[in-house]
């Protein structure tokens, strides 16, 4: 075999482990929650618990208006943190990317949640009143 056909294949399985990493992903947050619609959002959030899953310190620089802060890295090591989650009413999850709210979700569901939404184009694509500390 070839340099050139060695690389080629190498990158064919790096292609398709991007591609696998990305169905994983997928499927994780399909089982996990629903994406919601910036606008459905804003006008259902007054119903709904909104949770900001970022670290303190990014909430602090600013965040939607009516947030709670339960950063994911402290609701995965200390329990008291999902406790203070209602179960009866719906959760609206949010963060910069789409990772850590998938997580948040997976973790809320493996708890015993039902209602578990993710913010379509989490803070960075928020278009509503946000608050900074």
């Amino acid at each position: 075999m070839t340099f050139f056909q060695v690389f080629n294949m190498v990158l064919v399985l790096v292609i398709i482990g991007i591609g696998l990493y990305h169905l994983y992903f997928y499927i994780q947050r399909k089982r996990a929650a629903e994406w919601i619609e910036a606008d459905k959002f804003q006008e259902t959030m007054r119903s709904a618990q909104v949770i900001d899953v970022r670290e303190k310190q990014e909430f602090n620089q600013g965040h939607i208006m009516g947030a709670r802060s339960v950063p994911y890295s402290l609701a995965r090591a200390q329990k008291e943190y999902l406790n203070a989650i209602r179960k009866d009413m719906p959760v609206y999850l949010y963060d910069n990317k789409k990772i850590i709210s998938i997580n948040m979700a997976l973790l809320l569901k493996k708890n015993g949640y039902k209602d578990v939404y993710i913010l379509k184009g989490g803070y960075s694509g928020w278009t509503g009143k946000i608050k900074k500390k």
